[in-house]
């Protein structure tokens, strides 16, 4: 029942032997990399550091865990793109370490750095995180910690393991609402195996719901009261077609699992071939592959209750991650011997090549999409035109409006002590959000720049702005891209600023 019960791996010696400190040197690489290639933002970047000017309970339709560590990765290292680096890259090094710590309770060294690893080969974490994104991170790191939790209470029931089991929990719900989804499918899985049913009941096991909704009160109580706000988005996004989505919902569904596990099976298939389909030699630790199957079941019945029922036909890789990070784990549990394979080499080395492939595509983004002519948030020069604002006078403290947030979250990195705003038509009536931030300024005798970038301008945005406060004296400004083939249009760049009285 417990890790002694697996098959014995052999004792390595190569780098791998130590994988938390190798994932860890990974993760700081993509640091240095995405710090070393552009100052400019990506989506949910740039909503960080606008969402991080103020602590609340929560951001529209995502809760607030993640902006709260952002905020307070902030205060050390301001709102920068090291920081926002830092928090990402950090969370998903913990992600690595948790899985690879729920691996060991079931695995030899070799099959939880493969459980932990080969997330890498899936796509939504291996590469899309890596790309732009933020609370999946956070919550597939929660995911990792669950399982890890689960094992140890299943192994050795302890309290404060369950006290850990309610917090970690908590911060699952706090870092996407999804994480029900996975509390739901794991509890029901182990209650129907005799080995977890018996640990998960044993003493001690009020603390984690407990600690659990000691945590998640105050968040829910604002949830309650902003309900429609924190789901609106979300519902949008999966498009729901209760009339006639079956076939379109049943179709997303299946891409999006394979989606995200095709790369994964591709490489163990190809590293390990028919002993996929030989029987183990001794089963690892029987109870945990039943809860981990089970757990996978129903993780499937509940994705296609959404479509046939909800009638739900998108299904993003995103809100498949933190469901299915574990499917690695579950198939080396499976065939614990697969460690002690002849070939047992080619997938790790497959592993090593993958990721040391996506760290190299992480640092020549911007200049395959500069090459390719089409350019990307990451592009813009975000010195240069910090220089030419203060250059025509704009003072660093005056509130920012901007026509869209990631040219807002750029400048916040800029000047952080200014108040910036995004005025766009997807949040919010534009004439409206930028006519009272302006009357604010002004009267809190204040300066006030509104500003936007030709490559995100919404159709009429200008002439709708200007119809709400009165014709200004409009300017541009032209950058050239950085990163791009030579012959690729500049940036173009319209703002107005609008000085406070005092200034000369």
């Amino acid at each position: 029942m417990n890790s002694a019960n697996a098959l014995p791996a052999p004792s390595l010696r190569s780098p791998v032997a130590h994988p938390l400190v190798w994932l860890l040197a990974l993760c700081l690489a993509h640091v240095v990399a995405r710090v070393a290639v552009s100052p400019a933002l990506k989506w949910d970047e740039a909503e960080q550091i606008l969402w991080t000017q103020h602590l609340a309970w929560g951001y529209g339709a995502q809760p607030p865990l993640y902006t709260w560590l952002q905020w307070g990765m902030n205060q050390v290292f301001g709102p920068s793109v090291l920081s926002l680096s830092l928090l990402k890259h950090g969370l998903l090094a913990l992600t690595y370490a948790l899985m690879y710590l729920a691996g060991r309770e079931l695995l030899g060294p070799r099959g939880a750095w493969w459980a932990s690893a080969s997330m890498l080969l899936l796509p939504a974490l291996g590469w899309y995180s890596v790309r732009d994104q933020t609370h999946t991170i956070l919550v597939t790191a929660m995911t990792g910690g669950a399982w890890w939790l689960l094992f140890r209470i299943v192994r050795r029931p302890r309290p404060l393991d369950f006290a850990w089991l309610g917090l970690i929990c908590a911060c699952g719900v706090l870092a996407k609402y999804s994480f029900v989804m996975v509390i739901g499918a794991m509890l029901l899985a182990a209650l129907s195996v005799a080995e977890s049913r018996r640990a998960l009941l044993s003493r001690g096991w009020w603390l984690a719901p407990l600690v659990g909704v000691l945590v998640v009160a105050p968040h829910a109580l604002w949830l309650f009261q902003h309900l429609h706000e924190a789901t609106a988005g979300t519902l949008s996004k999966m498009q729901i077609q209760p009339e006639r989505g079956l076939v379109k919902g049943l179709i997303a569904l299946v891409d999006g699992l394979a989606g995200m596990l095709a790369l994964f099976a591709l490489v163990a298939l190809w590293a390990f071939r028919k002993a996929w389909w030989k029987k183990p030699v001794a089963p690892a630790v029987p109870w945990a592959q039943r809860v981990l199957w089970r757990y996978l079941a129903l993780t499937l019945l509940a994705l296609l209750g959404m479509v046939v029922v909800a009638g739900v036909t998108s299904f993003k890789g995103r809100w498949l991650l933190p469901l299915l990070c574990v499917v690695p784990l579950a198939a080396f549990a499976a065939r614990p011997e697969l460690q002690q394979h002849p070939r047992a080499g080619r997938y790790t080395g497959a592993i090593v090549a993958i990721a040391l492939v996506l760290l190299l595509a992480a640092g020549v983004r911007p200049w395959f999409s500069g090459a390719r002519g089409d350019t990307d948030e990451l592009n813009h020069d975000a010195r240069a035109l910090a220089g030419q604002l203060m250059g025509k006078g704009y003072d660093r403290r005056s509130p920012i409006i901007a026509a869209d947030h990631m040219l807002g979250g750029m400048l916040r990195t800029r000047f952080p002590q200014a108040e910036v705003y995004a005025c766009n038509a997807d949040e919010q009536d534009v004439a409206r959000c930028v006519a009272d931030l302006t009357v604010r300024a002004q009267a809190g005798g204040q300066g006030w720049l509104l500003i936007s970038r030709a490559d995100r301008l919404e159709p009429h945005w200008w002439s709708t702005v200007l119809t709400a406060i009165g014709p200004q004296n409009q300017q541009v400004i032209e950058l050239p891209f950085r990163m791009v083939r030579a012959g690729t249009p500049p940036a173009h760049y319209e703002y107005v600023w609008h000085p406070t009285a005092r200034q000369p």
